[in-house]
């Protein structure tokens, strides 16, 4: 077979200026932006004005966007591995070439382990849409996001809940008297319109409680800040709502309509009292009490942010659960200053985009990590990706023999690198699809330049919100080098499986016309700003006409999703045994500038890139002989061992120590990031097969590290 070049969305290279109106790619975040595009060429990038809530903003990710496109230190065509996996050693291919290959591996696949031994897993997002249709057009059920090292914990906490996600859950900043937040660091692992909407309420008098082992920025602009012990939060929720109990400082009459099993909760806090949690938290009764008496006065204009990875231990699923809770005990869903439940389009009358994945045909096979059948809190729309590892090692509950990494990069996202790469030795087949020399692109078998953001049109996307709306990707400039966009990479594997129904199109605007039948909106309107919205103004839902998708149609403080999975509303608090000596917690973050392990190598975002430091308390570090600003040695059990500047402070916690992450990256062609820092996903060994059985979520930060002075003359290995 031989390939059509993917046609250009609009004629990209012709001379003059123009502003295209298409979505950020620099993170996972995808700002809605403005593209200045002279004489074929991106000469400014910008947020989109028309967009009130960003505006002309961008974040310093988003700005380095053109030292992006216009580097070279990216996959230029496809490659096929000729000498052992991660060896480094490619050969270029054709676009025939390397669809053919992986086509042929795919059909290995699914004659030794059928159509289910195929697995994907993306990034997740607005246009998951099309991977998801790509894996069920395969007849997999078998499509992954990243969310069990991300929000998979708090996503499917608030399924236990209130049935559906913690993304439909939308705070309204502009009336909030009071936001908790516990690790959510908005100020520095940030989205634009949070950011900006979460300094304009500080400004004008919202008070913030920030808990965190580590002072965030956050925590500096916050007005209380708890500095927690490690992995402790659980035991300050249970305690906070056994006090908002106490001096009854919940809303009585929606509590009656709306939440069901009061008795389960009063039962499960019967003995967690401010007193109880200190030894465990650190905080002191007194300051959980004044601060309960606090929002008492500010409810229902009360939020707590249930977290967007929280702290991701063993426990952290029930952390957002306590924290989703408490917001039900506020009363403030739907009401001003609270959480307004996003909308789809239905809600005002609309249509929603057609989905492509209802071209495909269903498939019965069962997920092979038994999320949503042996594992009910699991959510199958997301996956749980640890256990696609531990089947690609065990061949239970099946065998899978062929993965493709779709803009996502396990051996970095997941923890235990050296355990992902044993579990992907096994495969008959892997391939890389992205836009830049990821780890696990290096470790593949298949290398498939995806076009950069800004040389490609994506699906449209359709979002919930007080206000729905679609939002569009659209192409600026044409591919720089032999790359090809994501949907037209899909479309031609599927062609030579035999598959090809699904996304049978010839080009782009043939699918955006396919997703917009019904809707009453253009292809010619999205282009008009990249965003439409589909009301003039949000409206709440009357107070006495809310519906939630659990089994009871209330939210479910005893749920019975957890009941069906046999697992405990609210299990005891599990003491943490406070690490001593050498011993530490590692926590780990990112900066404003780095977007996890995809940035390092920016030309731009290099420059500014903070050094990694290990922050260390200096009671802890004075008896080991560090010294602030001098290297030290960290290891946590495997075989790898860092070398890392030491930041001896105060700001973090006694029994911790905190890292960025993101760096020491191992791939040779990828020369600013290559060996700069310490790779924190390195240093969690043994953690890959450890997680949270409620939500699923790998228990990150449960590792341990031992820390002590560098020899003089050491290296990292």
């Amino acid at each position: 077979m031989t390939t059509k070049m993917a046609p250009n969305v609009r004629s990209v290279g012709v001379p003059g200026k123009r502003t295209v109106y298409s979505m950020c790619g620099m993170c996972a975040v995808r700002c809605p932006m403005e593209v200045t595009v002279e004489d074929g060429k991106v000469s400014w990038l910008q947020g989109n004005t028309r967009d009130k809530a960003i505006g002309a903003s961008l974040c310093a990710k988003g700005a380095a966007g053109i030292a992006f496109e216009y580097d070279d230190q990216r996959p230029q065509t496809p490659l096929i591995r000729t000498g052992a996996r991660g060896a480094g050693q490619w050969r270029r291919a054709s676009w025939d070439e390397a669809l053919n290959y992986i086509a042929d591996k795919l059909k290995d696949t699914v004659e030794a382990y059928g159509a289910r031994g195929i697995a994907l897993s993306d990034r997740g997002g607005f246009f998951n849409d099309l991977a998801r249709t790509f894996v069920k057009a395969l007849g997999s059920p078998n499509y992954f996001n990243h969310d069990a090292t991300c929000g998979g914990n708090v996503h499917n906490a608030a399924r236990s809940i209130f049935g559906f996600s913690h993304a439909a859950l939308v705070p309204d900043f502009n009336q909030a008297k009071h936001m908790v937040l516990y690790g959510r660091n908005i100020v520095e692992s940030l989205m634009v319109k949070e950011v900006k909407a979460f300094t304009a309420a500080m400004s004008r008098g919202m008070r913030c409680t920030y808990i965190d082992p580590r002072a965030s920025a956050t925590a500096c602009r916050a007005t209380r800040y708890w500095q927690v012990r490690p992995n402790s939060d659980y035991a300050l929720n249970l305690a906070i709502i056994h006090e908002v109990l106490k001096q009854e400082a919940y809303d009585k009459d929606f509590v009656e309509r709306y939440v069901s099993g009061m008795d389960a909760l009063r039962a499960a806090v019967k003995d967690t009292t401010p007193e109880w949690q200190e030894s465990h938290t650190g905080v002191s009764a007194q300051q959980l009490r004044e601060f309960v008496t606090e929002i008492a006065g500010q409810a229902p204009q009360v939020i707590f942010n249930p977290g967007w990875m929280t702290a991701r231990h063993k426990q952290s699923f029930h952390v957002s659960r306590t924290a989703l809770i408490l917001n039900a005990l506020m009363g403030n869903l739907e009401t001003p200053g609270g959480y307004v439940i996003a909308k789809r389009p239905q809600y005002y009358g609309r249509n929603n985009l057609k989905p492509l994945a209802a071209r495909a045909p269903a498939v019965t096979e069962p997920r092979v990590d038994g999320a949503g059948t042996t594992h009910p809190t699991w959510d199958p729309a997301i996956g749980m990706l640890h256990q696609l590892f531990a089947a690609m090692e065990t061949a239970q509950p099946y065998g899978v023999g062929a993965y493709i990494a779709y803009r996502h990069d396990p051996i970095t996202a997941m923890p235990d690198a050296e355990a992902v790469k044993r579990a992907l030795d096994k495969l008959k087949l892997i391939v890389s699809i992205d836009v830049r020399y990821s780890e696990t692109g290096w470790f593949a078998d298949v290398i498939l330049p995806e076009s950069t953001y800004l040389e490609r049109a994506n699906i449209l996307a359709g979002l919930p919100g007080p206000v729905p709306v679609f939002v569009m990707r659209d192409q600026a400039i044409a591919p720089r080098f032999d790359s090809r966009p994501a949907w037209w990479i899909f479309r031609e594997i599927l062609r030579r499986s035999g598959n090809k129904e699904a996304l049978d199109f010839e080009t782009v605007e043939e699918i955006w016309n396919y997703q917009l039948e019904g809707t009453g909106v253009t292809v010619a309107e999205m282009r008009e700003s990249g965003v439409v919205s589909l009301a003039a103004a949000p409206k709440l839902a009357p107070r006495d006409a809310l519906k939630f998708l659990t089994p009871s149609g209330k939210i479910e403080i005893d749920s019975e999703l957890l009941k069906k999975a046999g697992l405990p509303a609210f299990p005891p608090y599990e003491v943490k045994e406070a690490p001593t000596g050498e011993r530490f917690n590692l926590l780990f973050g990112r900066p404003s500038t780095l977007a996890h392990g995809q940035s390092l190598n920016n030309p731009l975002l290099k420059e500014i890139a903070p050094e990694q430091l290990l922050w260390i308390h200096p009671d802890r570090a004075g008896p080991l002989g560090i010294r602030d600003g001098e290297e030290v040695e960290i290891s946590g059990g495997g075989a790898y061992v860092g070398q890392i500047k030491a930041r001896v402070t105060p700001l973090i916690h006694r029994e911790a120590v905190f890292m960025l992450h993101g760096y020491g990256a191992t791939v040779p062609l990828a020369t600013r990031a290559l060996g700069v820092g310490v790779a924190d996903q390195r240093l969690q060994h043994g953690k890959l097969y450890d997680f949270d059985p409620a939500g699923g979520g790998n228990a990150l930060t449960e590792t341990i590290v031992r820390i002590k002075p560098a020899a003089a003359g050491g290296a990292k290995s």
